[in-house]
């Protein structure tokens, strides 16, 4: 299992204990695999990213918050490819903002929702360590 820096790596943190830490974990920062980088830029300080197992052959589970445009999975795959050649990936999603602009979709998806240009989710953990959503707004 992969999460992408930041939130499907808090998500992967999150379930790993329920999986009794059977399966090999990963994180990817595909800041720098985007298509849109020059003009989107860095806007938080993520860690590089981090497999430590091989990959060739193998299932990955690829494991993000918010599935938007779907260019951060492109970008994503592309620097996973830097690591091997896995079998087959799967994508899993907590929320797909139904705005898919690339021949990529999530298999697995708790919450399809539609938001305005302007507004994102913001993935975070509540009092109680429960996942939680803040709606924030940008001037788009």
């Amino acid at each position: 299992m992969i999460g992408v820096q930041r939130g499907g790596e808090l998500i992967l943190q999150k379930i790993l204990p329920d999986l009794k830490n059977t399966v090999a974990t990963g994180s990817i920062d595909a800041s720098f695999y985007r298509d849109d980088f020059s003009s989107r830029g860095l806007k938080i300080k993520n860690k590089p990213s981090k497999i430590d197992t091989e990959i060739n052959d193998k299932h990955i589970i690829l494991i993000d918050d918010v599935f938007s445009t779907g260019r951060t999975v492109r970008a994503a795959m592309n620097e996973i490819f830097d690591y091997g050649r896995p079998a087959k990936i799967t994508l899993a999603v907590l929320v797909d903002r139904n705005e898919q602009e690339l021949p990529i979709a999530p298999h697995i998806c708790i919450e399809k929702i539609s938001l305005n240009k302007n507004q994102h989710l913001e993935l975070g953990l509540d009092e109680d360590e429960k996942f939680i959503f803040q709606l924030k707004e940008s001037n788009v």
